[in-house]
């Protein structure tokens, strides 16, 4: 069932407001579709679309991904909830997270659940819930959902994972069309702690003044207030309920999910750890009850390097949020100013999944956001002013990722060859999209770009193997290395589908990459250092990695840094600047191994 009763109360309004017609994001592919290809493809000002990957020509790529869901375990669905309707928060779950939530050093894996619609429930079928599956070693788990608590049910959208109480494990907080829930880890048994810590989340009032509460999407955990505990942010949607579904028609007569054009949208929310571990809500004196966007990603990175966690929003159809941490919980809005609010030509994209990493010889911040079909992906990296320029077409990534619909990102370096490569989550939210004559489809392929010189990517998806081309209606991605050979495999999500887990191999023949992978630890309330900078030089080369929460779509990666080190045989330098600053050097350890590096 749908928990609160907040919710429920929510959809038992009288009438509803409904308009029949054309879907605004039909409208704009047609009129995109009328644009040249060229300009479609080299709209950013730094320079037209890289030349795209030569297909005669062999590239430097020699992973594989193999799907190995069945032998793993892993048998999660996840549940729409759809009868018909087609009611808008269907298309959009859900999220996944891979932790380790008994701290016995397996990765182990939480997929979060949507559910039936209220007075729509299947006589006789148990109500949809989130899993939890425990590693239990190489590349396997184990259903332990009943036995931990952590199946709740709810209408679950994403999770982000941290241990918010400092006691040695993972909690998991769970955003939700409705009220959202934080599961306390008690030494592996999960208790629902969301009252009492009050994280619930906030909630909006109708035009007949009756309260909702909001529909939340990312989250993301950090020491926003710079006092030592992790703080949460939460990101909104629109407001909604079934009864203010809007009805949209791609033809003018079958009802089509609708776009979030139609709603309004809602404002992101800070919630402040106190000293008793019960959370305050101060979205009103960070300055973000202003400003409503509709989120879907967020994204944290130090860009002025002040010691304190900036937070970038991707929104749905509205200007993205650039919002500079200022200390003491506050923020300031800066997205038009720094460049990064709107497309070269003044639009604002429907941005989906976030990543943020250092990129290129000079490793500046860059930020990636997948947006909706007929727009590309966004990419923007931080200039010598500061502020961002668009980079997508430079980058070789504006014409391949036109097309598709982007739902997750994710910056990592999948096959260790110390550059980080761009790993894009596609699939339509329309189940119908096929009927209209259009190149689009629903289930779509993931796409990966290789890292190469100066920032740039070659898209090297066709080479990852025909598990990872196959088409699915994709939405969450988690990547972690769930057995143990150093490199980073990827744990997928569906809208209505099946969850898979994609084990990265090396292909024959190819030669040995090395690896090293950094966790960290220190004392106090921020046990995981969230927030810290790793530097490590290995083969003239210098990696930058932040150790944060979020990102992606509405999901959580493992807490481990991977640096690919390829052919180097030894680490020249390993430096961690600690959160408030202090920086230490360690000992550099040998390559093909994971670290812990402690601040006493």
């Amino acid at each position: 069932m749908i928990r609160g009763s907040s919710l429920r109360r929510s959809w038992s309004l009288p009438g509803s407001s409904r308009s029949r017609s054309t879907s605004a994001r039909a409208l704009c592919a047609v009129a995109s579709a009328v644009l040249s290809g060229a300009l479609v493809a080299s709209c950013d000002p730094a320079g037209v679309e890289a030349p795209a990957l030569d297909a005669a020509r062999p590239a430097h790529f020699a992973r594989v991904f193999v799907d190995v869901t069945a032998q793993s375990g892993l048998d999660f669905r996840h549940v729409t909830g759809g009868y018909g309707d087609k009611l808008l928060p269907e298309t959009l779950g859900s999220g996944a997270a891979l932790l380790d939530y008994d701290g016995d050093g397996r990765l182990d894996a939480f997929l979060v659940n949507s559910c039936h619609w209220p007075g729509r429930e299947p006589p006789g079928v148990p109500p949809p819930s989130c899993r939890l599956f425990r590693g239990i070693g190489g590349g396997r788990f184990t259903d332990v959902t009943g036995e931990t608590g952590a199946g709740i049910s709810l209408y679950g959208m994403g999770c982000a994972v941290a241990d918010f109480d400092a006691d040695g494990d993972d909690d998991i907080y769970i955003t939700a069309l409705g009220d959202n829930v934080l599961l306390r880890n008690d030494g592996g048994r999960f208790r629902d702690v969301t009252a009492v810590a009050g994280v619930a989340g906030g909630t909006w009032r109708d035009e007949s003044d009756v309260e909702h509460p909001e529909w939340s999407t990312a989250a993301a955990w950090a020491d926003f207030d710079g006092d030592d505990d992790l703080d949460l942010f939460v990101a909104n949607y629109v407001q909604w309920t079934p009864l203010h579904e809007v009805f949209t028609s791609l033809d003018g007569v079958t009802k089509a999910f609708t776009t979030p054009d139609r709603y309004v949208g809602l404002p992101c929310r800070l919630f402040l750890q106190r000293d008793d571990g019960s959370f305050a809500d101060a979205s009103r004196a960070a300055g973000l009850l202003g400003l409503a966007g509709k989120s879907l990603g967020t994204a944290l990175w130090d860009f002025d390097d002040d010691g304190l966690l900036d937070v970038v929003v991707a929104n749905d159809t509205r200007p993205n949020f650039l919002f500079l941490n200022r200390g003491d919980g506050r923020f300031e809005e800066s997205a038009l100013e720094y460049g990064i609010a709107y497309d070269d030509f003044g639009r604002a994209r429907a941005g989906m999944g976030i990543d943020i990493a250092a990129l290129g010889d000079d490793l500046a911040p860059a930020i990636a956001i997948g947006n909706f079909s007929e727009e590309p992906m966004s990419l923007w990296r931080r200039a010598a002013d500061g502020r961002f320029e668009s980079r997508a077409g430079a980058a070789g990534l504006s014409q391949a990722t036109h097309e598709p619909l982007a739902f997750a990102v994710a910056f990592c370096d999948i096959d260790l060859d110390a550059s980080l490569d761009l790993v894009v989550v596609n699939g339509h939210i329309e189940p119908e999209i096929e009927r209209f004559g259009g190149r689009e489809r629903y289930a779509q392929s993931a796409q990966i770009f290789r890292g190469v010189d100066g920032g740039r990517f070659e898209d090297v998806s066709a080479l990852a193997g025909s598990d990872f081309a196959r088409p699915r209606v994709g939405r969450g991605l988690a990547t972690g290395d769930i057995d143990g050979d150093g490199d980073l495999d990827l744990l997928v999500t569906a809208n209505g589908g099946a969850a898979v887990l994609l084990r990265n191999d090396a292909a024959p023949g190819a030669p040995r990459a090395r690896w090293l992978r950094v966790r960290l630890r220190q004392p106090g309330k921020n046990r995981e250092a969230l927030g810290a900078r790793i530097t490590l030089d290995a083969g003239g080369r210098r990696q930058v990695r932040t150790v944060r929460s979020g990102s992606s779509y509405s999901s959580e990666s493992e807490r481990v840094e991977t640096f690919g080190l390829g052919t180097a045989t030894r680490i020249d330098r390993l430096r961690v600047r600690w959160p408030h600053g202090v920086e230490t050097d360690h000992p550099p350890p040998d390559p093909d191994r994971v670290v812990t590096l402690r601040r006493e």
